[in-house]
């Protein structure tokens, strides 16, 4: 499967994205349980929809912290690999910041637009002379009334496959 491809395909096509989401949770089993969609975004980017249900609720019925973080780091996790291919770059998370602002009582979205060429100047050509490089995105999370409820920093390492030291 080649991620990139899958996430423009689902850009315009309805069932591209009906396989996306189908495909991710068996990806990526830890997120299965909190029913996470992906929606890849028209002009580039990701949103990730996390679902008002009663998994991800905390002690006061608004939707936890966690979750909303793990929302965070997929939305901004996908929105890099869609520049990158997976099969030529690991990205490890080093580093999660969440601010929040206003407790999540609603459905919620999570979006992240990198700007394609700050990936190819912060990214690529720095990985042509060094092993490993890091790069920071910026997630926002809205609820469908349109409060701003959190904001997600995510920073990720980003190694050519081909310096990784350990075996997988």
């Amino acid at each position: 499967m080649n991620l990139p491809i899958l996430l423009a395909n689902a850009r315009t096509s309805s069932f591209s994205r009906w396989w996306a989401n189908f495909l991710l949770p068996w990806l990526i089993p830890f997120n299965r349980p909190h029913g996470f969609k992906v929606i890849p975004l028209k002009e580039g980017g990701i949103s990730v929809r996390i679902p008002y249900w009663r998994i991800n609720h905390n002690h006061i019925k608004g939707i936890h912290a966690c979750a909303l973080a793990t929302a965070a780091e997929m939305c901004s996790g996908l929105s890099v690999l869609e520049r990158l291919d997976p099969k030529e770059y690991r990205m490890i998370m080093r580093t999660l910041r969440m601010d929040y602002h206003y407790q999540a009582k609603k459905v919620t979205t999570a979006v992240c637009v990198p700007i394609p060429k700050e990936i190819e100047e912060k990214v690529v050509e720095p990985l042509r002379t060094s092993d490993a490089v890091d790069y920071t995105s910026a997630v926002e999370l809205h609820d469908v009334a349109g409060n701003h409820v959190a904001t997600g920093t995510v920073t990720w390492q980003v190694k050519p496959w081909n310096k990784v030291r350990t075996k997988l």
